[in-house]
């Protein structure tokens, strides 16, 4: 590969032994993809935040990186963590796994990292411009940045985005280039959707069948931020999918000659909707799977006004965002009603399994996937006037 001179410094361990290793990994990640050379990066995320993700060995990896003198050179930001670093005791997050939480954040803190908790960043000011070259982690957020806002980053895992915000680069592969930012399956949505569930579903659908390619939709109608958002998560969730494009949407269409072609229509919308969820009474009704904007917020809050619930509820959202609920009035109202607005974390990264819930609605395509395959919970699928409003 060809490095820079700073970056050939940090290699032979002239900037410090944490910096070595950092670059160590790009140019291992580099030589595995094909890569000829790093390119800097505007900002980094982080995922492997929460305690219940990447355990003990997770923690003392951090503790002795940023120990050996571990600094970031961009600005950089963390996934959701395992609970709500301010209501933790409120919500009954057991203390032995709070206590490790903590640890783990204050590892991230003494690299220089922010204390932001989110899989939303473009929502709290974290907006990257089209073109510009990052390293995130988080799937949900790496689709929204990729397909949404045209920025460019591959799917990072939570070491080598912390090693690329410790250097301030990246190899220069995969979705950085532009031969590869070209989609190869055609989706012919012919069926009205109607809400956030509909958006999942059809994620679910056709991240299922894209199968490693590019999907670029055609035909959708009054696709807003939030209703993007919940699309690249479920794809990214049920298909692995990075990039996606919408015609007329979004902001780079690229669709290669003899595309393969599907329909998402009517059936198909009922047959994934059936899948993603069953019936029953959930332990717990969760919104914000990924983090919940403020419109999202008060459309809670405005289902909820007047009403007690007989089911806990999270809204799970970033602190920015939360603070601004609480300045709105939205929080009060959502808390009248028996219900919390949750920052710092999600019901995918906190302990459900030791908060003892066996059963969630949810209205995110990513979540249902999660909690039915990786945790083996239950799950009631709809949008939010469906479920919380039952």
């Amino acid at each position: 590969m060809q490095l820079s001179s700073e970056q050939q410094s940090m290699l032979e361990g002239e900037l410090g032994g944490a910096a070595r290793q950092s670059m160590e990994i790009l140019c291992a990640l580099g030589r595995i993809y094909g890569a000829r050379n790093m390119v800097p990066i505007t900002s980094a995320q982080v995922a492997g935040v929460s305690y219940k993700t990447i355990g003990d060995a997770g923690l003392e990896y951090l503790q002795d990186i940023a120990s050996a003198g571990a600094r970031v050179r961009v600005p950089t930001f963390l996934n959701p963590a395992g609970m709500d670093r301010e209501q933790w005791q409120a919500l009954k997050v057991p203390p032995a796994f709070a206590k490790k939480q903590l640890e783990i954040l204050a590892a991230f803190a003494k690299m220089g990292i922010s204390s932001t908790c989110t899989c939303t960043p473009y929502l709290v000011g974290i907006r990257p411009k089209l073109g510009e070259h990052i390293a995130w982690s988080e799937s949900s957020a790496i689709s929204f940045a990729n397909s949404v806002l045209g920025a460019r980053t591959n799917r990072e895992g939570g070491p080598s985005a912390l090693a690329a915000a410790i250097c301030g680069c990246t190899p220069n592969y995969g979705l950085h280039l532009d031969e590869n930012r070209v989609a190869n399956l055609r989706v012919l949505v012919d069926v009205e959707l109607k809400g956030m569930s509909d958006y999942g579903a059809m994620g679910a659908y056709a991240g299922e069948a894209a199968k490693g390619k590019t999907p670029a939709f055609i035909g959708v109608k009054g696709a807003t931020e939030d209703r993007l958002k919940s699309l690249g998560a479920s794809m990214a969730a049920w298909g692995s999918t990075a990039l996606y494009f919408m015609k007329g949407i979004t902001p780079e269409w690229n669709v290669a000659q003899g595309a393969e072609e599907i329909t998402f229509g009517a059936q198909e919308l009922r047959a994934m909707r059936e899948k993603m969820g069953g019936d029953g009474k959930p332990d717990i009704i969760a919104i914000g799977c990924p983090h919940a904007s403020l419109s999202e917020i008060e459309e809670v809050a405005e289902k909820v006004q007047g009403k007690k619930l007989a089911t806990k509820l999270w809204v799970c959202t970033a602190r920015k965002t939360k603070e601004a609920a609480d300045k709105a009035g939205f929080t009060r109202t959502i808390e009248q009603a028996g219900g919390n607005v949750v920052a710092d974390t999600c019901m995918v990264v906190c302990p459900l399994e030791e908060m003892g819930i066996t059963h969630a609605a949810c209205n995110s395509g990513k979540a249902a996937k999660y909690l039915t395959n990786m945790f083996k919970r239950k799950v009631v699928y709809g949008d939010v006037e469906d479920i919380v409003c039952k």
